[in-house]
């Protein structure tokens, strides 16, 4: 993924970056400088990492056109314990005030969102029952709303959910967008779902490039589907895919192989699982608890 974001706004806030033989050298001797920073595009990891920046940068830091992912959320209450000068503006405004130290402080990270909804995708793929807690149903209700309009039975309670799903599933159209929209950490997974539900569905992939490289393996399994540009055609059947050997790309793509294995016949084997384990903690056990036949391989 690119980064200019990132560098272009330490620059600007006074930083000397050089790249080298592909590193990136980067310093300022002097320390930061407060300044005004707009984004051209919402980024969450840049909103994030020029948050932080501008925390200890000399006087006043405005970001704008800031990503508000629940995750950015919590990043700014997190810093506001800590003794940072953090004020929230508008939608997508934060401005900082920088100081010269922080203060100790306790905070509960909220739960992965993305790996919610990855769960609650697998239960309506394979026709299961199941309860996830521990999570704010709120934060999620883009996609539990669009999972409802597919036919999935979603239960919201103020801490849990619990999933169910019909034997029938509809098929529908999925933009990814920034936050509060569907997230594109999603989108390959809910293709899988999309490859059972009845009829034609289409997904538009607004926010990365090259996000559509699970497609190859999925056909691999029997799934058809159709991409032009940024746009994904599935055509939904009711059939089981075909188990096969398979290699992973990044990781959402390397998720969304794991639930097509575990609703295709036969034995599906995963290569590459180091992209999985960014971001899934333990991900056969919670699957094998919940009657999956999964195993890492040594």
């Amino acid at each position: 993924r690119p980064i200019n974001l990132h560098l272009d706004a330490l620059k600007k806030m006074g930083a000397n970056i050089k790249i080298k033989d592909g590193y990136i050298l980067a310093s300022a001797k002097k320390g930061l400088k407060g300044c005004l920073i707009k984004f051209p595009k919402i980024s969450v990891g840049a909103t994030e990492n020029i948050l932080i920046a501008s925390c200890f940068a000399k006087g006043k830091t405005r970001l704008r056109n800031c990503a508000i992912e629940p995750e950015v959320r919590d990043l700014y209450n997190f810093l506001k314990k800590l003794g940072c000068r953090v004020n929230w503006i508008g939608k997508r405004g934060i401005d900082i005030y920088g100081v010269q130290e922080l203060k100790p402080a306790t905070h509960k990270v909220i739960f992965d969102r993305i790996e919610a909804g990855t769960y609650i995708i697998a239960s309506a793929l394979t026709n299961g029952h199941l309860k996830i807690k521990n999570i704010n149903p709120k934060i999620i209700s883009t996609e539990i709303s669009l999972l409802y309009k597919m036919g999935v039975k979603i239960i919201k309670r103020k801490n849990y959910i619990i999933v169910s799903s019909s034997n029938k599933l509809k098929s529908t159209n999925v933009v990814t967008k920034p936050y509060p929209g569907f997230p594109t950490d999603l989108q390959a997974q809910i293709m899988v779902l999309l490859s059972k539900a009845e009829g034609v569905s289409t997904i538009k992939e607004n926010i990365f490039e090259n996000r559509f490289m699970h497609v190859s393996e999925l056909r691999r399994m029997g799934a058809h589907i159709e991409v032009s540009g940024n746009r994904a055609k599935i055509f939904g059947k009711k059939e089981l895919m075909n188990g096969a050997e398979l290699m992973a790309t990044d990781l959402r793509a390397s998720v969304c192989l794991v639930l097509a294995g575990l609703v295709a016949s036969g034995k599906t084997i995963l290569n590459r699982i180091y992209h999985l384990d960014r971001g899934y903690e333990n991900l056969e056990i919670k699957l094998s608890n919940c009657g999956a036949r999964i195993r890492r391989l040594k």
